[in-house]
């Protein structure tokens, strides 16, 4: 039953949702998030120590801040969501340096993003596929029609998501061999032997080596993008980094140059990171393998 009411409920959240003006929707997401400011919860805890551990100086204002960009983050997604005029997208999103990334891309060896959990990072594959096919790794849910929705809803033309398996993995390969892009949110705690220890902030993180394994296996050079919200109603800025070196061929040199890479896109942005990620938690026991691949 939930099989089939579960994706038209969602859909039709997100359809309603997704017909009120942004600036409507991201002042309903600052006083959610104000809600869940006040409210007693483990996640608040986390992001509360999470941020005093990476800035022990920060504020209670920007504590205040890290809680209502994230339920900002949710409230955009069906804005975003619903919108197909890649026109329209990238109005929203000014950035005059494409050519950066077309350069790299007609190396032949596509061109591997990485994305922190920080801003909007929902429309950073929305903005850059609107200019540049390609595929992005996701985590997929247990509910296997929660899986779905999300790809149909994430999806576009130039756009394909994948999920982090072993046939996702292949797909990423593929897509690079092709001259294409790729799009990874490397802090996120990857399966029990797909990572290493390595510092975040500070404190020893699970990283995950697929992106050191695929640049090694492809050649594809690296960027880091993220996308910053101004403020309520006032747009969005992209900020964005190329690895001029290769990674390492050691796999803890490698992923301690990632987190390093993504603490300093986060440093420009730290209020709308998601603090309240377990980011350093025990990884769970190994769901696939990428050797070989």
């Amino acid at each position: 039953m939930l099989t089939k009411i579960g994706p038209r409920l969602a859909t039709a959240l997100i359809k309603t949702l997704g017909i009120l003006p942004l600036t409507v929707l991201q002042l309903l997401g600052a006083g959610a998030g104000w809600v869940a400011y006040f409210l007693p919860g483990k996640i608040k805890e986390r992001a509360r120590t999470n941020l005093k551990n990476a800035f022990p100086d920060t504020s209670v204002a920007t504590l205040h801040s890290a809680m209502l960009s994230a339920t900002q983050l949710f409230f955009e997604m069906a804005y975003w969501w619903t919108r197909h005029d890649d026109a329209f997208i990238n109005a929203k999103v000014p950035f005059d340096n494409w050519q950066v990334f077309q350069t790299a891309l007609d190396k032949g060896k596509g061109v591997i993003v990485l994305t922190p959990h920080a801003g909007c990072f929902e429309l950073v594959p929305l903005v850059y596929s609107s200019h540049f096919p390609g595929a992005v790794l996701f985590r997929p849910p247990r509910k296997v029609w929660l899986q779905d929705w999300i790809m149909k809803m994430r999806s576009r033309p130039k756009l394909m998501m994948v999920p982090a398996n072993l046939k996702g993995i292949r797909l990423l390969v593929k897509t690079l061999l092709r001259g294409k892009s790729i799009g990874i949110l490397p802090d996120q705690v990857p399966p029990d032997g797909e990572g290493v220890w390595a510092p975040f902030f500070g404190r020893p993180a699970y990283t995950m080596t697929l992106v050191q394994r695929l640049q090694k296996l492809t050649g594809a050079p690296i960027f880091i993008l993220a996308i910053k919200r101004n403020g309520i109603g006032k747009g969005y800025t992209l900020h964005y980094k190329e690895l001029i070196e290769p990674l390492a061929k050691d796999e803890l040199a490698a992923a301690r140059t990632i987190n390093q890479e993504m603490e300093e896109m986060i440093r420009k942005m730290p209020e709308q990171y998601l603090w309240g990620y377990n980011r350093y938690k025990v990884p769970k026991t190994k769901m696939f393998k990428t050797q070989g691949t």
